[in-house]
């Protein structure tokens, strides 16, 4: 039995128990994305499960449309990162591998979707080793621009796991993906002879339980778009009115929190349902301040690990 074989990936009633009686389903991809979903080899549905997590992906683009993980803040262990990356052979066809993260200015990060240390948890030391190593598969990365994947966006992603989560031995499920649209912005180098296409929007939404026995979802967005073009990574477009609209507010390389249904209208998707605990019209924009801070002392205050200069990330 191949190794892919025995993963479960993410489970849908992850979240229920006494008091919560909801499951949480996979995203629906909205119609412009619907007939280019990537065939995976064994699945109906056309997921790649993992340990802990699951994947969908693009056809043309081969890049996940979304990633769904859950994480178990009171099951997490420490493991090891795998040293290399792999192409999932169930849809080998459908994912960028070091053709792309090799070539000529491709000055990022090979980013991942699922966080390595969201899924590296289980009963035992050697299953959270696994779902560690699971998410080193091309089907898990999109392009990111090294300074803001290993700055602003890790440090969202350590205070949910570490504070939010972790700390709090709480369970929650994570949905992340990259706006995939015809108007990103192609790569400057062509890859075995084709233009790829570089998101600059990636997203990610938290649902989550409270007390009350309901769920509860908040959204994240961040941008590339300033530190591709200005690095040369890839070709500047001209932006059109339609891209004014949605896309001119997060011009600047940043992470904001904003609304699910923000993120549902520019990623064409569409989100489990929860009740929105950020309602706010405006995106708020996370900075850190220029500090450094290490996110694993637990001595530091929340805010002080993770160097948020701002104190109103909702959750």
């Amino acid at each position: 039995m191949a190794v892919e074989d025995s993963f479960r990936g993410f489970d849908h009633d992850f979240l229920i128990d006494d008091t919560v009686k909801e499951k949480v389903p996979f995203p629906k991809l909205g119609p412009s994305h619907k007939k280019d979903i990537a065939p995976v080899e064994g699945s109906k549905e056309s997921i790649l499960n993992y340990h802990n997590y699951s994947v969908q992906l693009s056809a043309s683009r081969k890049f996940p449309f979304f990633t769904a993980a859950n994480i178990n803040g009171g099951l997490f262990k420490d493991a090891d990162r795998a040293k290399s990356w792999k192409k999932d052979k169930r849809a080998k066809e459908h994912q960028w591998g070091l053709e792309l993260y090799k070539a000529a200015k491709s000055d990022f990060d090979k980013g991942h979707m699922t966080k390595r240390e969201d899924v590296q948890w289980g009963i035992t030391n050697e299953l959270a080793q696994k779902a560690a190593d699971s998410t080193f598969y091309y089907s898990n990365a999109v392009p990111q621009y090294s300074k803001l994947n290993q700055r602003v966006w890790k440090s969202l992603e350590d205070y949910i796991l570490n504070i939010e989560t972790k700390k709090r031995s709480l369970k929650i499920c994570v949905f992340t993906g990259p706006v995939l649209s015809k108007k990103d912005p192609p790569f400057v180098t062509m890859v075995d002879g084709q233009t790829v296409l570089i998101p600059v929007l990636f997203w990610k939404v938290v649902v989550f339980p409270k007390e009350d026995g309901k769920l509860y979802r908040v959204g994240f967005l961040m941008s590339q778009k300033k530190l591709l073009t200005e690095n040369g990574i890839v070709h500047e477009l001209e932006a059109t009115k339609a891209d004014e609209e949605l896309f001119m507010q997060f011009e600047d390389a940043g992470t904001y929190q904003v609304n699910t249904s923000l993120i549902e209208k520019l990623a064409d998707i569409k989100l489990p349902k929860a009740i929105d605990s950020f309602k706010e019209d405006r995106s708020i924009k996370l900075v850190l301040e220029e500090v450094e801070v290490d996110p694993y002392l637990e001595s530091y205050s929340a805010k002080q690990k993770m160097g948020f200069s701002i104190q109103n990330i909702v959750l």
